[in-house]
């Protein structure tokens, strides 16, 4: 295959509609990786799985092997694991062949001019994995120049020596939202299987609102936070908050006006799951789902009593099946 084969940014006559997708995944040319593009492509149909972002680690390698593998049903999004010192950060949309440098630390005060070359070529910053319990796998930077965050990193709760803490990145995330929305400005959460091996891609994945299916809609949805995160494509997630005629969807503004506003989220695939709606003051309403996986729980939040409101969905023995980005209230 030639290595100037790069992929189609967008996909044609995929017009507006939620897309799941992948957006950290390895392969075998990254540390640990197993598997060779098409076997990725492969898994990702296989999976449900309607865009992937490949993300080897320090390397542009593979971004000339997908013009063929991709087709017209697979968005291929160009990007890196950019391995620092003292964290590891995702690049997202490069140019064919660009490489970001990862040779550096905190303490050398570089990071904020390798974010702007990726955002001067429209592409987006995630902090990954942010605590990793490895060497340079914990993020020791700010967030503050990032536009989303990872909380959500391969297995939940997975008890392997390489496994993010998952709890903690979402614990942390979770506390710096409301001075975000506060302040007009909050940073997005998502989640990814970080790839390397057969059998994990797309768990957990994204599912984006996007406009298109292609490189810019996909990263534009989830700068402004139009996504949840799933445990895998078999979980379904509807959320929404209303007052009287006007409605907003995940990482949408809900003008309250002063009156109450209905929340609801409706769910399927997570048999005997928990429902929790989240707000600034943590976790404010919870349901049991039946047997069966699928239920809408609504809940009723008063006026000018919250910035925002979110969900996470969990099994019975606490692991996650699905989170979402906020709606926000005001």
């Amino acid at each position: 295959m030639p290595e100037t084969d790069f992929p189609p940014p967008r996909l044609p006559g995929r017009g507006r509609a939620w897309y799941r997708g992948d957006c950290h995944v390895h392969s075998l040319l990254s540390s640990g990786g197993e598997l060779t593009p098409a076997r990725l492509a492969t898994a990702a149909r296989a999976v449900g799985l309607d865009f992937i972002a490949i993300t080897e680690h320090g390397s542009a390698g593979t971004h000339g092997a997908w013009g063929g593998i991709a087709g017209d049903d697979l968005l291929v999004i160009l990007g890196e694991e950019v391995t620092t010192e003292t964290g590891h950060w995702l690049a997202l949309g490069l140019r064919p062949g660009q490489v970001i440098d990862g040779d550096y630390g905190v303490r050398d005060d570089v990071i904020d001019g390798h974010v702007d070359e990726v955002h001067a070529v429209g592409g987006l910053c995630v902090v990954a994995h942010p605590h990793a319990p490895y060497p340079s796998g914990t993020f020791m930077y700010s967030f503050e120049a990032f536009d989303a965050v990872e909380v959500w990193n391969g297995p939940w709760g997975a008890e392997l020596p390489w496994s993010a803490d998952n709890e903690a990145a979402l614990a942390e995330w979770g506390r710096g939202l409301a001075a975000g929305v506060h302040a007009g400005r909050w940073r997005p959460a998502v989640g990814n299987s970080d790839t390397h091996l057969e059998g994990q891609l797309g768990m957990p994945h994204n599912v984006v609102f996007a406009e298109e299916l292609g490189a810019g809609a996909v990263l534009a949805a989830i700068r402004a936070g139009r996504t949840w995160i799933a445990e895998s494509t078999a979980v379904e997630l509807a959320f929404t908050v209303s007052t009287g005629e006007h409605t907003a969807d995940i990482g949408e503004h809900l003008p309250t006006r002063g009156e109450e506003a209905v929340v609801r989220a409706a769910v399927g695939g997570v048999p005997s799951g928990n429902v929790g709606f989240h707000t600034e003051r943590g976790k404010a309403h919870h349901a049991a789902l039946p047997a069966s996986g699928s239920g809408v729980v609504e809940w009723s939040v008063g006026a000018g009593e919250t910035g925002f409101v979110r969900v996470e969905v969990r099994h019975p023995d606490g692991r996650m099946a699905a989170l979402s980005n906020p709606v926000t209230l005001g």
